[in-house]
Order: C-alpha cells, then structure tokens, then sequence
C-alpha cells in the first residue's frame, strides 16, 4: 500500500506545485471534513474518535483516522492518551484567524436574505 503523502508547506498539493503555505493550508482545510472537526473541537473539550465520528457524522472512520493524522501532523490537534482529541495551541491560533472570515460568511448571508444562516453573528451574542 503506498504511504499518503505529508501536508505540509514546501511540499505539492491540490492546485499548487510550490507548497506555498496558504495553498497549503487551503488544501488541507478543504478537504472532507477537516473544517467540521476543528468546529466540533472549539469549545476545548476533548472528543474520544468515536464522539467526534458521531457529532460530525462521518460514516467512514478511514476518513475520519486519514483527517485526524493530517490535522495532527499539521499541529492543529494534538491527541492525549485516555484523554481523546483536542486542539493544540496553534489550532486555536488558525480559529481565530478564521474568524474575519466568518464575519464576512455572514454579511454575505445576510445581503442575500439568509439571516438564519449567519452563525458567527449568533454564536457571538450568545457570549455577551
């Protein structure tokens, strides 16, 4: 079986022959499910892989083992023996970073009528 290969910068991926670091982060943000987990991991609660296969309902844990090596290697997770998965400090780094991207998801929802999607927005209010 030929080994998958390393997401990190310097080295190819989707739509990048350079491995410039933002192409790679993209890449590796855009695959399936890696976005979902990091959502499900924010609130600094340790998921064991089965509750994080059943809060992202990811029926193939091929899928979600091959995400979770990634999201490890690339430093945003980290996993504690007996204590499940969590995010690393550079994961909470890579959140916060999403967030004027989020803020700006939810503009666009709301300048076309799609209120009701504009989480960010909410999630916000509730904390204050």
């Amino acid at each position: 079986m030929p080994s998958r290969k390393v997401i990190e910068p310097g080295k190819p991926v989707r739509n990048s022959r350079s491995g410039q670091p933002i192409m790679v982060v993209l890449d590796l943000l855009g695959r399936r499910w890696a976005l979902r987990i990091l959502w499900d991991l924010r609130s600094g609660e340790r998921q064991s892989f089965r509750a994080l296969q059943e809060r992202c309902e990811i029926s193939s844990p091929n899928v979600l083992n091959a995400r979770l090596k990634e999201l490890r290697h690339a430093g945003v997770i980290d996993l504690e023996e007996g204590g499940g998965y969590g995010l690393t400090a550079a994961g909470r780094e890579l959140l916060a970073a999403m967030r004027p991207l989020a803020a700006w998801s939810d503009r666009w929802a709301q300048s076309v009528g799609r209120e009701d999607l504009a989480c960010f927005a909410r999630a916000r209010a509730s904390k204050e």
